[in-house]
């Protein structure tokens, strides 16, 4: 019957669109992957510069043994593979020479391609036509999801760092991003009207290895002073509590921000980790 032919073409329509978006999403997750390759092949496996000293020495100075390894960079899958090779190791010989070992610190500065994908698909809202402010970009991984899952108008990256907006410049050249993604090489603290514009703020790990404490403190407070758009979103990782408990800052978190609950549940696969997932926390300015 006519009935029976248009509902199958309904079916067949949306399942068509339907196959289309996951291959376009999985497209995406193949850029990603291809970034990150290109990153890694310009980098040191640990992704840090000399130019990081500050960083460099608090890791040194962390009471436990810690190691930087990239999560945009290197999936666990990819650390095994280098563990596997004796390029990298899990875990230090507690008292050298015997068989008392103990595992390593890992400590990441960017999201990995699944946490990327959690915050703008599962954490963020439709970004058409919206201003998203990553602060302390490094390698871009912010803004290049930003690009691929997400309709965000414009993707603004500040980093301190010369070396990372260079590579941060050379991926937005050589993938076309530039009509939607631009990196500013600056402090932060400089740059109140962007801050102010902003509908999406992303703070990832951003000053506690970088600065020291009085000027994270610093920082803290004109973040404070500068994002309050209201309704505007603040991400970060840790929460702020966290952040901000060590640091002698006179920011009122319940006259500045909301938290707002998230679904860390959306993965149910086995291989998530739903404790780097339950680090992302979701802001709304008040």
């Amino acid at each position: 019957s006519i009935w029976y032919c248009l509902c199958l073409a309904t079916v067949l329509y949306w399942s068509s669109l339907n196959d289309f978006d996951e291959l376009v999403v999985s497209n995406n997750d193949v850029v990603l992957k291809n970034i990150a390759e290109d990153l890694r092949n310009r980098l040191p496996i640990e992704a840090m510069f000399n130019s990081e000293h500050q960083a460099v020495q608090k890791i040194h100075q962390h009471p436990l043994p810690m190691i930087h390894v990239d999560a945009f960079l290197y999936d666990d899958d990819f650390v095994d593979s280098l563990c596997e090779e004796g390029k990298m190791s899990r875990s230090y010989c507690t008292e050298c020479g015997s068989y008392k070992t103990a595992s390593l610190e890992f400590i990441s500065h960017s999201f990995s391609l699944m946490e990327l994908k959690f915050l703008y698909q599962h954490v963020l809202p439709d970004l058409t036509g919206k201003v998203v402010v990553d602060v302390g970009s490094r390698l871009g991984a912010v803004l290049f999801a930003g690009y691929l899952y997400s309709s965000a108008a414009q993707l603004c990256g500040v980093e301190m760092n010369a070396d990372f907006c260079q590579l941060q410049e050379a991926m937005i050249t050589k993938y076309q991003f530039i009509d939607r993604i631009k990196v500013v090489h600056a402090d932060i603290c400089t740059q109140a009207s962007l801050l102010q514009k902003a509908d999406v703020v992303v703070m990832n790990n951003v000053f506690e290895y970088f600065l020291d404490r009085q000027e994270q403190a610093r920082a803290w407070e004109f973040i404070a002073c500068n994002v309050r758009k209201r309704g505007s979103l603040l991400v970060t990782v840790p929460s702020l509590k966290e952040s901000l408990s060590k640091l002698q800052v006179n920011i009122q978190l319940s006259q500045w921000v909301e938290e707002m609950q998230l679904n860390y549940d959306v993965y149910m696969e086995k291989d998530v980790d739903r404790e780097a997932l339950e680090q992302i926390h979701l802001y709304k300015i008040l």
